[in-house]
């Protein structure tokens, strides 16, 4: 029977928590904040040393108003202090090791003491309860596992709440399907871009993932995405998609969710303390304006982060949702200030370019963006994007048309000329963890 996708309500994990007064909370994350500049300045020599270039003495922070005189962590000091010299416990505390995959130079390590996996269990519940997952449910997950924290990051909180759990992790499409169906999975997590990877294999073989599964929700993250892909996901699976969203530098996945409003992402901020500030300055910006998000743990053991530079660009807002929850929301992620393009002296940001292919009904979702500079020549921006099964096939004239439109939007949208090449499906590099959407070729100039 074909099942009409419907959003769901979800509930409070923990109610105490989610909804307590704000001043309750200031005056919560106040104390936290305190105890962990002693831990920190105590038992973590880079802090100690931060702190007093600072001018600041645990001491002198009296309130959670105080945070802006603490200094900033960023990746680098990951790396800095590698392995372990930003820990704060001695390894035998220490109960489990996750990493980030990185890109360039050493891993960044975050280590978890037993009562931060307890923290752990506890935000992902939350997480996982805003979309309604309870203990009847089956979870499949197929984010991947080992060092990445998004696997065992859902992994623990759908055991937390007492779901079934299924680890999957990534690949093996065709089992992913078999084990949907035939187990009666009801609750789904992964990257959206491997998600859609499994709806097109699902197309492939016929299979109607709406009508022949048990499919309700579904939790994404780990990579930017945008309205149309939430879109797209929702009406090939026929669930109600939820954006979620974490780091390996402050715990992974569990320090913000939507709730069932979708009007933004509830952070955790009882244990995770959000700032927005202006990237260039330092300096913090007011509701409402977007800057790059910086979090603070209030409660870890094993890392005392403070003031951590995540590189996102976001808004805050205090406004109250309709859902009850009193924490401060975060709009979903519009991009990093490290991944940004500077093309031709113009800022472009991936996300920006989604936005539009995402807009045209003949497209898929799978694209990849190449930045490239011959000797002594201008930025060329490329943008390529499969067509729809039998899009393709279309006269040269009707891609020449439609390649043209696509040209046009992105230059109202960017300021700039991009060359848009149309390929036909399964073209371009599918991925069963994080995509890589943009290749950036000018690094490889002498």
């Amino acid at each position: 029977m074909h099942r009409a996708t419907t959003r769901s309500t979800g509930y409070l994990w923990n109610p105490a928590a989610e909804t307590q007064p704000r001043a309750e909370r200031a005056a919560l994350q106040g104390e936290r904040l305190r105890s962990q500049i002693a831990r920190a300045y105590e038992r973590v020599p880079f802090y100690r040393a931060a702190l007093e270039r600072q001018g600041v003495q645990p001491g002198d922070i009296r309130s959670i108003a105080d945070i802006e005189r603490l200094p900033f962590t960023v990746k680098d000091d990951f790396r800095v202090t590698y392995p372990y010299g930003l820990f704060a416990v001695p390894l035998s505390e220490i109960v489990r090791l996750q990493a980030s995959s990185g890109t360039t130079g050493k891993m960044v390590i975050g280590g978890y003491t037993r009562a931060d996996l307890n923290v752990w269990g506890e935000v992902m519940a939350r997480t996982l309860a805003a979309g309604g997952v309870t203990a009847d449910d089956i979870f499949q997950n197929f984010y991947g596992y080992g060092l990445f924290t998004g696997g065992l990051g859902l992994h623990i909180g759908a055991e937390t709440i007492g779901a079934t759990v299924l680890p999957m992790s990534g690949g093996l499409t065709r089992r992913q399907l078999m084990v949907m169906q035939d187990l009666g999975v009801t609750a789904i997590g992964g990257t959206p871009s491997y998600t859609l990877v499994i709806a097109e294999m699902a197309h492939e073989e016929g299979i109607n993932l709406r009508s022949g599964t048990k499919l309700r929700v579904g939790f994404f993250g780990a990579e930017p995405w945008t309205e149309a892909m939430r879109q797209e996901i929702e009406e090939k699976f026929g669930i109600a998609a939820f954006d979620i969203y974490g780091l390996t530098e402050v715990i992974g996945p569990g320090v913000a969710a939507e709730c069932s409003q979708h009007n933004g992402l509830h952070i955790q901020e009882d244990h995770f303390y959000p700032e927005v500030i202006d990237p260039e300055t330092g300096l913090h910006l007011p509701d409402g304006e977007m800057g790059e998000l910086v979090l603070t743990c209030l409660t870890r053991e094993a890392l005392p982060l403070l003031r951590y530079r995540t590189r996102d660009r976001l808004a805050l807002t205090h406004e109250p949702c309709p859902c009850g929850r009193t924490s401060i929301r975060m709009q979903r992620v519009k991009g990093r200030t490290d991944d940004m393009l500077s093309v031709r002296g113009v800022n472009i940001f991936p996300t920006q370019i989604e936005q539009v292919l995402l807009s045209q009904p003949d497209l898929t979702s799978n694209y990849q963006i190449v930045v490239d500079r011959q000797h002594d020549q201008l930025d060329v921006l490329e943008v390529r994007i499969e067509a729809k099964d039998g899009v393709h096939q279309q006269s040269d004239t009707a891609n020449a048309s439609l390649a043209a439109a696509v040209t046009r939007e992105l230059h109202q949208m960017l300021g700039l000329h991009a060359h848009v090449l149309i390929v036909a499906p399964h073209q371009l590099p599918r991925s069963e963890g994080k995509v890589k959407r943009v290749i950036d070729r000018r690094h490889l100039i002498e």
